[in-house]
Order: structure tokens, then sequence, then C-alpha cells
């Protein structure tokens, strides 16, 4: 009986340790960029140059406004939460606005990422505050960032 409970705890333990290895190359999706007074929505997508190191661009539309952000994150895995990864970098936003001055801004941001075991898909949630490079704009610190998209290898 003891050797059926210890095939049947490593058999247990190896399944875990695989599920945990939920990791992708890249993904494409949509993304959706908060600001107080707009919202952006539009294409997005991420490259895992390595397992932690991670570039991201979101082309972001808005009535009179169009949105270039491009992010450097550092991912880290949660240790016991399989597909859950907590992410931080900074990285530039530039804003055009009709009949305006552009902004630029400058993007540090936190967040989580979560890749559905089995599935390809990605969701993600980041805090990106904005902080104002130019005259044009002003400094936001409650603009946030979501995604989903599909995860390839």
């Amino acid at each position: 009986m003891k050797k059926i409970f210890f095939v049947f705890a490593l058999t247990l333990l190896f399944s875990l340790n695989t599920k945990a290895q939920t990791s992708y190359k890249g993904a494409v999706g949509l993304g959706i960029d908060l600001y107080d007074n707009a919202t952006f929505v539009g294409p997005s997508a991420k490259y895992f140059f390595s397992s932690n190191h991670v570039g991201q661009a979101d082309l972001g539309f808005e009535d009179g406004g169009t949105i270039f952000t491009f992010l450097y994150s550092y991912h880290k895995q949660f240790a016991g939460a399989p597909g859950l990864r907590w992410y931080a970098g900074v990285g530039p936003s530039i804003i055009l606005v009709d009949n305006s001055d552009n902004i630029f801004s400058l993007r540090p941001h936190a967040g989580l990422d979560f890749k559905i075991d089995g599935v390809p898909l990605v969701f993600n949630f980041d805090w990106r505050p904005a902080i104002a490079l130019s005259d044009a704009g002003e400094t936001e610190g409650g603009a946030f960032g979501f995604g989903i998209q599909f995860a390839f290898n």
C-alpha cells in the first residue's frame, strides 16, 4: 500500500510541476488603455525575449486621438500559482491628438498576467500611470491597462 501511495504522490507531483510550466513565447490580441477622460482600444502584442524579459506594443484608438505605447516588462512566476505572473516595467507613450499638440509620456507599470493552462488565452491587468513629458497633456496617476490575447509558442 505504501508503494502505491508513493507512486501516486510522485505522479501527482510531476503533473503539478508540468502544469506550472504554462509559458508562451508571444501573444497578440486586444488591449484597452483606460485614462480618467479617455479609453483607448486597439491591437496589442507582446514578445518574450527570455523567460523574464518582455516587450509589448499597444496601438489604441479613441475619438479624436491615437496612442502608441511601447513597454518593457520584467515578468516573474508566482510560486504555487500555475500560469500567474507579476510584472513591472516602463516605456513611452505617444498620443496623437486631432487639432492639438501631441502628448509624450513615460509609462511605468505593474500588473498581473494569467495564461490559462491548455488554452491559448492570456489575460493581463496593470496599473500604468502616465507621466507627461511634453507641455501638452497632464500626468495621470489613475491609468490602467487591460488585455486579452491569443498566446503562441
